[in-house]
């Protein structure tokens, strides 16, 4: 299977990485070894987060608060948002349109 990471995706893990990097040398570098980590996990288990109401998955990092919101769409994971669990739920939602 294939994975993808859309732009607006990549760039908010980049921003976190960056912001994270500046409370602490090495935190930043902590969270994105993390996101990684729960990519490398949705590869290997694609469907088993539920499919939530708005038709797509997601897997929560276990040390920071962010969470991986992605799709399934034939052969390829969509990685929709790396986003902050605690603010402006789903704005990036609007993003799956770019995959349908």
């Amino acid at each position: 299977m294939l994975t993808r990471i859309v732009a607006e995706a990549e760039f908010e893990l980049t921003e976190a990485i960056e912001r994270y990097e500046e409370i602490e040398r090495g935190l930043g570098l902590r969270l994105k070894d993390e996101a990684r980590a729960v990519v490398t996990w949705i590869e290997a288990h694609p469907t088993t987060p539920r499919v939530r109401p708005a038709g797509y998955r997601r897997v929560n990092l276990k040390v920071f608060r962010y969470y991986i919101a992605y799709a399934v769409r034939n052969d390829t994971i969509w990685v929709l948002a790396i986003a902050h669990g605690h603010r402006r739920p789903e704005f990036w939602a609007d993003r799956k349109t770019q995959i349908d």
